[in-house]
């Protein structure tokens, strides 16, 4: 098969720095446009010093060449901007790593329609798209727990807690990404109003359509209270529902759902982030005490979160197995 030609706009911040690392080593990829407003020019191990002796690439000036896929890990609000200024062709597949087209409200853009892309729940969908919307982290870990319960119709009030590492905020310091306050310190941020909450809630009601969930905090849905951690990357989560199946009974439910899943793995034991930190993983565990149950997931949450599942995404695209180029070791120690 020929490689496919592979572009990137936005190339400068975590997701872009790990998109690189990710299609250097990608048997079936060829990195032919990189491009950094603020880098053109520079090689890449300017900015991304671990690319030193990896590659001899510079920043491009331009902001896309022709390529058959390009990946936009430009800012929130930036990728409908850059449609706008740039005329991408139909030819090319755009995967777009922002939340700017995840939302079914917000999924167009001109004639471009963007399929949401959470493989574990539109895999079809995908591999017959043209452009995909790369999920949110948090909204990755949290839907990754719930699906199997919304296909099996029994969610209604979800509480669920998620601690997120310092990368999840992005390159540009802030008083909260700093290390110095970072360390030894934990916060909660925008508790019942993160903007993921939309995109989880529209992907559960599509399974639960019985009875879906509200997106407003007003009656059944989910009410969600984020975390900042005191570590570099990784997203744990644990949700709380009401359900009288045994527990046997759900631990079953989970199976079935992710039997043929390519990276979500419904594991017996209790998880960590360890497991899942530098791997496409996502590890799922469910614990009961009475009618109460409590669904644990765990994700890189700039690789299955973010850069990883977007290269899973590409794969299905272009009829690749989903784990091309992703065949990545723990940092378990």
């Amino acid at each position: 098969m020929k490689k496919l030609k592979v572009a990137i706009t936005g190339a400068a911040g975590y997701t872009g720095g790990e998109l690189i690392r990710l299609l250097l080593n990608h048997p079936q990829a060829a990195l032919v446009n990189i491009h950094s407003s603020s880098n053109a020019g520079k090689p890449l191990y300017t900015v991304h010093a671990d690319l030193l002796g990896e590659t001899e690439m510079l920043f491009s000036h331009e902001p896309y060449a022709d390529a058959d896929v390009l990946f936009l890990c430009v800012g929130h609000g930036d990728a409908r901007k850059f449609l706008d200024q740039h005329a991408i062709p139909s030819t090319t597949k755009i995967i777009d790593l922002s939340q700017d087209f995840r939302l079914p409200a917000t999924a167009a853009h001109g004639e471009k329609t963007f399929v949401y892309g959470l493989p574990e729940l539109n895999k079809e969908a995908i591999a017959t798209a043209q452009n995909i919307a790369n999920p949110g982290c948090f909204a990755t870990a949290i839907q990754l727990a719930l699906l199997p319960l919304a296909k099996a119709g029994v969610l209604s009030d979800v509480y669920t807690t998620g601690i997120t590492g310092s990368t999840g905020a992005g390159q540009s310091l802030s008083n909260t990404s700093h290390f110095s306050w970072r360390a030894n310190n934990i916060q909660a941020y925008k508790s019942l109003n993160h903007q993921h909450i939309k995109e989880i809630t529209a992907s559960l009601n599509q399974l639960q359509t019985d009875s879906p969930l509200s997106e407003t905090g007003e009656g059944a849905g989910v009410h969600f209270v984020p975390w900042r951690g005191d570590f570099t990357r990784g997203i744990y989560t644990s949700s709380v529902i009401d359900c009288s199946f045994p527990l046997e009974e759900v631990k079953n439910i989970f199976r079935e759902y992710y039997a043929k899943a390519a990276f979500t793995y419904y594991s017996e034991e209790m998880i960590d982030l360890k497991q899942v930190v530098n791997t496409n993983k996502c590890l799922v565990h469910v614990e009961k005490q009475g009618d109460k149950l409590v669904v644990h997931s765990a994700i890189d949450n700039l690789l299955k979160g973010a850069s990883g599942q977007a290269v899973q995404n590409m794969n299905l695209l272009f009829g690749l197995d989903e784990k091309t180029g992703l065949q990545l070791k723990a940092n378990y120690f």
